[in-house]
């Protein structure tokens, strides 16, 4: 039996502007105030773990500990089949560079990857989103979504953000960056981890 979120702030721990958009979007019909780390001016933990549950519960714990109020962390990638699952918990490491993260260049790797490996069309992936909703009293609840694809290059679209232009997800022919926001919201793995967490929290 999950636990019912009953509290009226939820701090989403994530300096991400665009997964808190998704998440102000998905959880603001339930009348709670949704506050970002970066509104609060909180460190980002270092995620240290090798898995997205792992690295989604440093990020919960790091955001309750810091406010003493219940935090959302998600920990989310890409994982391409014809790279083993890469880049996986990495998939933000990808884009690291000396100045922020360089989305272009990580796709850009992936697909100099693949070409490198010579992997078959279509090339298979999916989009991982694990949930850690965890209280100051130690409770947590985790929730894990899917959305199942494939590459495809060049890169298509303006929307979205990360990997969304070299995405494609099953049953459609555009990316998740040429989709309208609303569509690509309810969806994708997020929204998929985000309806199993209202089900289980919310509602």
């Amino acid at each position: 039996m999950t636990r019912k979120f009953v509290d009226k702030e939820l701090i989403v721990a994530t300096h991400n502007s665009g997964k808190l958009a998704e998440m102000v979007d998905l959880l603001g019909p339930f009348g709670i105030t949704v506050r970002g780390a970066a509104e609060l001016n909180l460190d980002e933990p270092e995620e240290t773990e090798s898995t997205f549950i792992g690295n989604a519960r440093i990020k919960a714990r790091a955001a309750v500990e810091a406010t003493g109020l219940p935090a959302l962390a998600d920990d989310s990638g890409i994982q391409v089949d014809g790279l083993g699952g890469a880049p996986g918990v990495y998939t933000a490491d990808w884009a690291e560079t000396g100045n922020g993260r360089d989305f272009v260049m990580a796709m850009e790797r992936v697909n100099r990857e693949l070409e490198a490996k010579n992997e078959p069309h279509p090339r298979t992936a999916r989009f991982c989103c694990t949930l850690v909703l965890a209280w100051p009293d130690g409770h947590e609840e985790i929730f894990e979504g899917v959305m199942p694809g494939q590459v495809v290059w060049p890169m298509r679209g303006n929307n979205g953000h990360g990997y969304d232009p070299i995405f494609v997800p099953d049953g459609h022919d555009v990316t998740f960056a040429e989709m309208p926001t609303d569509l690509k919201n309810s969806i994708s793995h997020r929204a998929d981890a985000v309806s199993k967490l209202v089900k289980g929290c919310f509602v």
